[in-house]
Formats: structure tokens, C-alpha cells, sequence
């Protein structure tokens, strides 16, 4: 950075992790072969880019700020196995660049330290946008991470966990302190594995699933039953009735609803057209 005189922005979320070891962990926990296509959001001035190199067949990278862009083709330019796009990754048609550089590879995942401020519009844009993607190792921030894998019952399960656990199986690796960043960020930060569904049970329709579930959690204190009057103007008795002929206690609240049934909710309410 200093060589090329160069700052970092904030508007690009840019922490750049500096351990060497955590980034060797970051690589045995994406199981990447040499048949491998890797897609890395962000890539900064290559730390994580530099071990991607080494095990993939092909590595996409996708970096927003021109700046770093003129860095990494400096610092990469022998490594034929790479390439740099330099755009925005929520605006790129990375189903185009994956069938334009990613032909040859047996199986795309991404890797990458996602930027804090679009670690949720981006992994949602991925997982409906981008089917070729099978795997996903990222790091983000541990309160984030937490939710996502958090399971049923636990404080930190909301509408976040149960829309990425409807597509994925998650499991969370492993803490990265908020030391090992250059700059360091105010939070610390985790590493989790999200592995796609390739079989997965389905509601009858996506769009009211979806919004069930972000309903249901809109006022968590209150039970399922009161959030379903408010958001469907649903009356209690109706609600409750609905809740008893699927076997759950009317008094149940979000939290403790799995992802399999809230899809049998969501199916409940659409056949009854409540939506």
C-alpha cells in the first residue's frame, strides 16, 4: 500500500487479513482441487489470492476498487490461471464470466472475505442468481456468521438462518479475531461453509414462503401466532387453529420453528390463500 501510495476506503469495506495460518485454514476448509473453480469477492491486494492460486484451476476475481485492480495485475501477471474483473460483484453477470472462464472446471465455489457492509444482498444474490456455485467458504463478521448457522431455539436463529439453511447446509469453522486485519475492524470475524442443497424440500410457493418467514420474526417477542395476526390480519383463534391442525403449540414462537416447518406453514396459509 505504501509503495503505491495508496489508502484504504471505507466504502469498500476493505480489512485485509494478514495470517498466514488462518489463510492456509480459510484454504483446507474449501477443499479445492485442481479441477476447481474459484470465484473470490474482493481480493484486495491478493493475500487470500495468492493461496487460491496455488490449488485452483482457474481463479475469478472480482475487485471494485481500481486502484487494488492495477496491483493485482502487477503482482499476478505470470499466473495465466487468474483473472481480475474489475466491477462491482452485485452488478457483474458472473453467470456469463463463469461459462466465459470457469468452462473447464469440474465444480465452481467461492472463497472469499466478504466486505461487511454486503455480506448479506450478496449471498442472497448468489445463492438465486448463480446455480453453478456448489460451495461457499466466506468470512465475515462473527455476529453474522453466528445467525447464519445458528440452530433453532438459540437467540441468534432469525429469518437470516432460516432463509440461507432453506438453500444450504451451514456450518461455521471457525473465529478470526479483529486483530489479524490490517485495518483493524471494530468487530471480530468467522469463517463458515455453506454447502447448496441439491435435494431440498420446497414450499408450494417461494415468494410467500419467503415472506412468512420474514414476518414471523418482524416482532420476535411476541409469539407466532400474535406476529401472523399482525402481518396477515389473522385472528388469534384462526391463527391458533391453523398452528394445532399442523401439530405445533399455539403459544410457539418463531425461534423455535425449523426450516421444514415453516415450509409447512407457509403451505398451510398459501392453500387457504392468507398471504
Amino acid at each position: 500500500m505504501a509503495e503505491n501510495q495508496l489508502k484504504f476506503k471505507k466504502k469498500f469495506g476493505q480489512n485485509f487479513l494478514i495470517d498466514e495460518n488462518i489463510l492456509k485454514n480459510i484454504i483446507a476448509g474449501a477443499l479445492i482441487s485442481e479441477k476447481t473453480g474459484v470465484i473470490e469477492i474482493g481480493p484486495g491486494i491478493g493475500f487470500l489470492t495468492n493461496h487460491l492460486l496455488r490449488k485452483a484451476q482457474h481463479v475469478l476475481a472480482y475487485e471494485i476498487d481500481p486502484d487494488f485492480v492495477e496491483i493485482l495485475n502487477k503482482e499476478f501477471r505470470h499466473n495465466k490461471n487468474l483473472t481480475i474483473r474489475n466491477i462491482d460483484c452485485l452488478q457483474a453477470d458472473i453467470n456469463a464470466d463463469i461459462k466465459k472462464y470457469l468452462k473447464d472446471c469440474d465444480e465452481v465455489i467461492v472463497v472469499a472475505n466478504i466486505p461487511y457492509n454486503i455480506t448479506t444482498p450478496l449471498i442472497f444474490n448468489l445463492l438465486e442468481n448463480v446455480p453453478q456455485i456448489c460451495r461457499y467458504v466466506l468470512l465475515m463478521q462473527k455476529e453474522v456468521a453466528e445467525r447464519i448457522c445458528s440452530g433453532h431455539s438459540t437467540k441468534e436463529y432469525n429469518s437470516l438462518s432460516i432463509a440461507i439453511q432453506y438453500r444450504t447446509v451451514t456450518k461455521k469453522l471457525f473465529n478470526v479475531p479483529r486483530q489479524v486485519f490490517i485495518p483493524r475492524p471494530n468487530v471480530d470475524s468467522a469463517v463458515i461453509s455453506l454447502i447448496v442443497k441439491e435435494n431440498q424440500d420446497k414450499p408450494d410457493n417461494e415468494t410467500h414462503f419467503f415472506s412468512l418467514v420474514r414476518n414471523s420474526f418482524r416482532h420476535r417477542r411476541k409469539t407466532l401466532v400474535n406476529n401472523l395476526y399482525i402481518s396477515y390480519n389473522l385472528t388469534k383463534e384462526v391463527g391458533e387453529e391453523i398452528l394445532r391442525n399442523l401439530g405445533f403449540n399455539p403459544l410457539i414462537r418463531s425461534e423455535n420453528m425449523t426450516v421444514f416447518d415453516f415450509i409447512r406453514l407457509s403451505n398451510a396459509l398459501f392453500a387457504k390463500d392468507i398471504s
